[in-house]
This record gives structure tokens, C-alpha cells and sequence, in this order.
């Protein structure tokens, strides 16, 4: 019967990225774990300095998303965009 761990990665999935200015991370809540990208500011350049997803989380594409939405963010509120994290480097290259 798998049918609770089934419905808790249901869950997990369709976890909503938030978004928690006052600490400077874009965050996804999954069950008793949290994965995050945080950044800095200095004026309008944004980097993006770390992602972190919890080892067995990893390969889900919870990263992704945090990156996603992130990108989306600065983005929409024009900032010149860099990125210390080595898995936010590959979003910026085209």
C-alpha cells in the first residue's frame, strides 16, 4: 500500500514556489523538507548564489522551477541578472 507516499510526491509536485523577499530565497515547501535558490541584491543587479534540493528530492525538477520562477521575478522587475550557482549559469546561457 503506497498509496500515501504516492499522494504525498502528488503533493509535492504541485508545490507552489514562494517567493520570500525579507530573506532573499525563493522557496518550495516538500513535505518535511524545503528546497530553495537564494540570491542578493546590490541595486538592480540581482545574482542568483545558490540552489539547494534536498538529496533524495534531487532529479525531480524542483531546481528547475526554483530557477524558473526566480528568473521570472528579476526578470519582470528589471534586473541585470547574474549567477554565482553553477546550476543557474546554464538557465543564462543561450
Amino acid at each position: 500500500m503506497n498509496h500515501t507516499k504516492s499522494m504525498n510526491h502528488t503533493k509535492e509536485m504541485n508545490a507552489e514556489v514562494v517567493h520570500e523577499a525579507d530573506q532573499q530565497r525563493f522557496s518550495l515547501s516538500l513535505g518535511e523538507h524545503v528546497a530553495e535558490l537564494t540570491y542578493s541584491l546590490q541595486g538592480q543587479q540581482i545574482d542568483f548564489n545558490h540552489t539547494y534540493v534536498p538529496f533524495g528530492l534531487r532529479g525531480k525538477g524542483y531546481a528547475e522551477k526554483l530557477v524558473d520562477a526566480g528568473l521570472a521575478w528579476a526578470k519582470s522587475n528589471d534586473y541585470t541578472i547574474c549567477a554565482s550557482c553553477s546550476y543557474v549559469q546554464r538557465f543564462l546561457t543561450n
